[in-house]
């Protein structure tokens, strides 16, 4: 995607540094940070400098092949090992790190160039995978259509184009005409900060609506269509995703406007028989009590928005059972959310 006229991934290394954007400072400063050492890339998932399935997925296959270069040659094997266990603790619910991390590690025990050339290739798959699901999703929009969006998939949440929002840059750049309905997705924003500012570099309609909201905008009509992404998919068909997005399910549902993920086949997890066996994070309750943003002069202010006696429980996720999916979006096709769908996808 392309930010003031020039192409950017989201995440890529080059020799044995990772370079992302920092998605924190988004959208009211661009900047290209660095990760020097495996423990960098560490804290930028840990702190959501990078975030977003496939963003997460390459950022932690890039730090298991550092890891490798980094590695002693007295006890690589415990220094890998270490490491490993070190980046799959950085985000629990984000089925992409752990696939990532696994193919890493599995050839880097062969040797380190083939590490760092896996760790290419999943960044390479994620993009192409997510034009696939832009190519299958677009399908399903037509002209004039209002579309809700939840948090931020697009490719700012993966290496390029993203998921949810890749069929709406496909209808888009097809003529279609569009409106994006933009959850704000609190506490951290991703839509009204990173959604919001993908949309209007890219030129797409769109408005910022308070994530209560939705259900309204769906009940009068404007909202034809809800897609959203995924950080893990059971093998039931069961979907975690960012907290907020069962309540979307659930109206939608009522209301019978269609609710469709988008994720690639590396969000799923066949192991996870459901999504009561999904692991939710639970994140700082200081996301809920403050939030952030710069003055008109731009200087950073970080103020408590709630009560300041108050306790806060911050859920990352949440789950929405898979009765509740009209279908999943991807690479390979629109599938129904089932077990049978799921292993013939997977197969």
């Amino acid at each position: 995607m392309k930010v003031n006229g020039k192409n950017y991934r989201t995440i890529w290394m080059e020799d044995s540094t990772v370079k992302m954007i920092e998605q924190t400072l988004l959208p009211f400063e661009f900047k290209i940070i660095e990760c020097n050492t495996y423990s960098e890339t560490c804290d930028a998932i840990r702190t959501m400098m990078v975030r977003g399935a496939g963003a997460i997925g390459a950022a932690a296959a890039f730090a298991m092949a550092q890891a490798f270069m980094q590695a002693p040659p007295t006890e690589r094997e415990a220094f890998v090992l270490k490491a490993r266990k070190e980046i799959e603790g950085t985000r629990p619910t984000a089925q992409n790190l752990f696939y990532a991390v696994n193919r890493v590690f599995n050839v880097g025990a062969n040797s380190l160039d083939e590490a760092i050339a896996e760790a290419q290739r999943i960044s390479d798959e994620d993009v192409e995978a997510s034009q696939a699901i832009g190519k299958f999703g677009n399908e399903l929009i037509y002209d004039g259509m209002g579309i809700l969006t939840h948090c931020n998939a697009g490719w700012l949440a993966f290496v390029d184009y993203g998921t949810a929002l890749s069929p709406i840059y496909t209808a888009h750049h097809e003529g279609k005409k569009v409106m994006i309905y933009v959850d704000e997705t609190r506490p951290r924003s991703q839509g009204a900060r990173l959604t919001a500012w993908e949309l209007h570099n890219e030129g797409v309609p769109h408005a910022i609506i308070p994530d209560n909201a939705a259900a309204y905008f769906m009940w009068i009509g404007k909202i034809k269509m809800v897609i959203v992404g995924a950080d893990r998919i059971a093998a039931n068909g069961d979907v975690a995703n960012k907290i907020g997005t069962f309540g979307k399910a659930l109206a939608a549902k009522a209301l019978g406007i269609p609710f469709y993920v988008a994720a690639p086949s590396s969000t799923f997890d066949e192991n996870c028989p459901s999504g009561r066996d999904i692991p939710i994070e639970f994140r700082s309750p200081s996301e809920v009590h403050y939030q952030s943003g710069p003055d008109k002069r731009g200087v950073q202010h970080t103020i408590r928005v709630c009560s300041p006696t108050s306790e806060a429980m911050n859920p990352a996720f949440d789950v929405t059972p898979a009765e509740y999916i009209t279908g999943i979006i991807t690479e390979k096709g629109i599938i129904l959310p089932n077990a049978e769908e799921i292993k013939k996808l997977l197969a």
